[in-house]
């Protein structure tokens, strides 16, 4: 998906402040960021599995709401843009 303007700017102005970090932290940064990224889809998927194997209402529903949640937020963030 295209970025917008706004979203241009945001992806500049936090590549700038990015920039000032020393190597060590911005690596430790973009290593987290990709280690969720990474993770976070699958994750998802096998609550959702785990959930209609085990029938509707149980705890893993609202397990899987929250971690939908957290992708919906993590697909939001611009840090993925920079790193």
């Amino acid at each position: 998906m295209a970025m917008n303007e706004t979203q241009k700017t945001k992806v500049a102005a936090l590549r700038t402040e990015m920039q000032k970090l020393d190597a060590d932290t911005y690596q430790e940064i973009r290593q987290s960021y990709y280690k969720i990224a990474d993770e976070l889809r699958p994750l998802v998927d096998a609550l959702e599995k785990a959930d209609a194997d085990l029938g509707p209402d149980g705890p893993l529903l609202e397990e899987h709401y929250i971690f939908c949640e957290m992708l919906d937020r993590l697909n939001k963030s611009l840090l993925g843009a920079v790193v």
